[in-house]
């Protein structure tokens, strides 16, 4: 058994939690999560700057927080793992430096963590309602969320994956807007506020037909598992003109909103069921921000012909508790840092191993 402590800070959220690893459970014993989003509202997305001196001022009480809702002392952690890549660079070095001066003065091994890995290992968490995921491999993992929205096609559990498996199980990803850009640029074009994902969702739940208005999909070809969502803001904003002109934009919200979000679900749908079956899958995994859309959710119900996990909705947006469990698994195989490297530690904007 090991004790992880995990630290999130790649983008908006400054979050902490202590994990215990046991086997292939991963249970989360307390998380504590600062999220940024009324800072940035008013600006109608992330503003960078604004994220890092936030993160700063957070940082500090949101770690001691949570070791204090765990009951435990750094003392009694075995390992601290942090995200270094990818994300905002200023948001992530503050995580970083908070990291390696917690690691340094206690002694602790240091654990660097893919934040892409993170999101992955979140559908591994220990629910408190369901318990442990059932996922059986090989399994397809749809990535969706804010800044990345990828495929991935893994063989085994955890515990075996490699170093590279993000990169080595990639089976396909976005060519530009990732689906969680594609919601809050459709929305902020609506007039609703940031992020816009969860006001879609609700308006569409007012009747809206998702058949209404004919909004583009990008890169529909049968053999490509990749997304693009390039044309769609255009199509989004020419459309919210004309119904403004007309007198009918608001009246029309519900069925402009349940066709967008039609058409960044359907790809999402398709391309993931198609790898299901190229694969033989036996299980597909929603992870991400995206993952909490009742759309998505509803149609992968009705369509999929194999099990779909997905974490809790407390897992699904950035979260240091999935960061733990990344950590973990990789503290396990020997890959923590010891205290003559891990000072060398950087974070990286970019996504790539």
């Amino acid at each position: 058994m090991s004790l992880i402590l995990g630290i999130e800070t790649s983008c908006d959220e400054c979050s902490a939690s202590v994990l215990i690893h046991e086997g292939a459970g991963y249970a989360p014993i307390s998380i504590s999560t600062y999220s940024q989003i009324e800072l940035h509202q008013p600006y109608g997305g992330v503003v960078p700057e604004v994220a890092s001196r936030n993160h700063l001022e957070q940082i500090d009480p949101v770690i001691w927080d949570a070791l204090g809702r765990a009951k435990v002392e750094v003392a009694d952690l075995d390992a601290i793992a942090v995200t270094n890549r990818p994300g905002l660079i200023g948001a992530l070095l503050v995580g970083v430096t908070a990291a390696k001066a917690l690691a340094y003065a206690s002694k602790k091994p240091l654990v660097p963590v893919h934040h892409l890995e993170g999101h992955l290992m979140s559908a591994f968490l220990r629910s408190p309602k369901t318990g442990v995921p059932k996922i059986e491999f090989p399994a397809v993992f749809l990535l969706a969320s804010g800044g990345h929205t990828n495929l991935h096609c893994i063989e085994n559990a955890p515990e075996l994956w490699e170093a590279t498996v993000l990169r080595d199980s990639l089976a396909g990803c976005s060519m530009d807007d990732a689906a969680g850009e594609a919601f809050d640029k459709s929305a902020k074009i609506l007039g609703f506020p940031y992020p816009g994902g969860k006001w879609i969702d609700e308006e569409s739940s007012k009747g809206g037909n998702p058949a209404a208005f004919d909004l583009p999909r990008g890169l529909k070809q049968k053999d490509s598992l990749s997304f693009s969502f390039s044309g769609l803001k255009t199509a989004v904003a020419l459309l919210a003109q004309r119904l403004l002109k007309e007198g009918v934009l608001q009246a029309a919200l519900p069925d402009v909103c349940a066709s967008v979000q039609e058409a960044i679900v359907d790809p999402l749908i398709r391309k993931t069921l198609t790898l299901q079956k190229m694969k033989s899958a036996k299980t597909i995994v929603v992870v991400g921000g995206v993952a909490a859309n009742s759309r998505l959710r509803a149609r992968f119900s009705a369509e999929s012909p194999v099990p779909v996990v997905y974490p809790d909705l407390q897992y699904c947006t950035d979260n240091a508790a999935m960061i733990a469990a990344a950590g973990a698994v990789r503290y396990a195989q020997g890959h923590g840092l010891k205290a003559s490297d891990f000072l060398k530690l950087n974070a990286f904007a970019i996504a790539e191993h």
